[in-house]
C-alpha cells in the first residue's frame, strides 16, 4: 500500500519546467522554507538549466545557521543583481504578499500551507496551498514520493527537521500525512545530524535579554506582554515568546521589539483561548504585515506608525482598544515571579 496518495496536479508542475529556464526559489529562511526549497531544487534538477535558492531575510537563529551549515544548503541573499540572473521564480512556505521582495517578482510557482488572504490571493500560474498541513516539507515529501525520488541523507534530514520544527514535535496542529512523512523520512535521515541541529537553540549573548524581559513583563488577562525597546535582531523575540509560553497558567504571549525603523511583534498562544494569527491581524494588520497560525503569529510595521509618541504606550493603547486581553484587566499589572514554599513532606 502506498504511503502517500497520488497528486493529480503533479503533471501541471512538471510542465512548468524546460531546459532553457533559469529558476530562483525564493524563501524567508526558516527550517520549513529551507527544506522545502531543497526538495523543489531536487525536483527541478535535470529539468531546467539552472536553479538557485535565495532568501529575503538575514539568518541569525543558531538552529537555522546550523541547519544550513550541516546540511550544506546552498542559499544566497536575494539582491537585484542576483534576481536579474533568473527568468522564473518559485516561492515555498510563503505567499507573495508576505514580503515586499516576493511581491516584486513575477512568481510562477507558489507552494505554501499558510492561510490564504481573500484580499490578496495568490496569482501564480501554479499554486498549491496545502491547507491544514503541519509543514510544507510534508507536501514536498509527497511530491518526491510520487516522482519516485528517494531523498538523499541531507535532504531527508532537512525535511524531517522541518516537520519537527513547524509542528513543534507534533504539539501544534498537523495532519496524518505529516506523521506518515515523518515516518518515511526517518528511514533516510541522519539522526545525529538532526540532534545537532535542534539542540543549537541559543547564542551566549542572548542570555542578557532574559532578565530584561522579566523586568518589563506585564500581565494581559491570561497572557503576558513585554516591550523590549530597541534591539539589534529579532530572533531573540521568538526565543523569549516561546520560553514564556511555557509558564504554568499563561495562555498567550506578545513580545515586541524595535529593530532599526521596524517594530517586530511575536505572538505565541496555547491554541485554546484565541487565534494568534487573527489577533496579530486585528492589532497591527492596518499598520503593516501581520498574520500566522492559531498558536503562533508575527507582525511588522514601521516605527513611524506611532507618530512620534512613546512606542510602548502606542502598542499598549491598541492592546486595550482592540481587546487582546481580558476586558476586566485595567492597565498594566507587573508580573511577580516568586518562589512558592515547597510542599511539606508526607508522613
Amino acid at each position: 500500500m502506498a504511503m502517500f496518495r497520488k497528486l493529480p496536479q503533479l503533471p501541471q508542475l512538471l510542465d512548468m519546467f524546460s531546459k532553457e529556464q533559469r529558476w530562483c526559489i525564493l524563501i524567508n529562511a526558516d527550517p520549513d522554507a529551507l527544506a522545502s526549497a531543497m526538495a523543489l531544487k531536487r525536483i527541478m534538477a535535470h529539468r531546467v538549466e539552472d536553479v538557485a535558492i535565495a532568501r529575503v531575510n538575514t539568518v541569525t537563529r543558531p538552529d537555522n545557521l546550523e541547519m544550513i551549515s550541516s546540511l550544506r544548503i546552498p542559499v544566497r541573499k536575494l539582491t537585484p543583481t542576483l534576481a536579474a540572473q533568473f527568468d522564473r521564480f518559485a516561492l515555498v512556505d510563503s505567499q507573495p504578499h508576505h514580503h515586499p521582495d516576493f511581491a516584486a517578482q513575477d512568481i510562477a510557482i507558489c507552494i505554501d500551507h499558510h492561510p490564504v488572504s481573500e484580499e490578496r490571493p495568490v496569482a501564480a500560474a501554479y499554486t498549491d496551498i496545502c491547507k491544514g498541513y503541519g509543514a510544507v516539507a510534508t507536501r514536498m515529501t509527497e511530491y518526491l514520493y510520487n516522482l519516485k525520488i528517494r531523498p538523499g541523507m541531507l535532504l531527508a534530514t532537512a525535511l524531517l527537521y522541518a516537520i519537527k520544527a513547524d509542528t513543534q514535535s507534533f504539539e501544534r496542529p498537523f495532519l496524518d500525512v505529516d506523521v506518515r512523512a515523518f515516518q518515511y523520512l526517518s528511514r533516510y535521515a541522519n539522526q545525529p545530524l538532526l540532534r545537532k541541529i535542534y539542540r543549537s537553540e541559543f547564542r551566549p549573548e542572548w542570555l542578557a535579554h532574559f532578565p530584561r524581559a522579566l523586568e518589563r513583563m506585564v500581565r494581559v488577562g491570561h497572557g503576558l506582554y513585554a516591550f523590549l525597546g530597541e534591539m539589534e535582531e529579532t530572533d531573540i523575540l521568538v526565543v523569549l515568546a516561546d520560553f514564556f509560553l511555557r509558564i504554568q497558567g499563561v495562555g498567550s504571549v506578545l513580545v515586541v521589539g524595535q529593530v532599526g525603523d521596524t517594530v517586530i511583534a511575536i505572538f505565541r498562544g496555547d491554541g485554546l483561548r484565541r487565534d494568534m494569527g487573527r489577533a496579530a491581524t486585528r492589532l497591527f494588520g492596518d499598520l503593516g504585515s501581520a498574520g500566522g497560525h492559531k498558536s503562533m503569529a508575527r507582525a511588522e510595521f514601521p516605527v513611524s506608525a506611532a507618530e512620534g509618541g512613546d512606542l510602548d504606550e502606542f502598542i499598549w493603547s491598541r492592546i486595550q482598544a482592540r481587546r487582546f486581553h481580558n476586558p476586566k484587566a485595567q492597565g498594566k499589572c507587573p508580573v511577580e515571579f516568586k518562589a512558592e514554599p515547597p510542599d511539606p513532606p508526607k508522613n
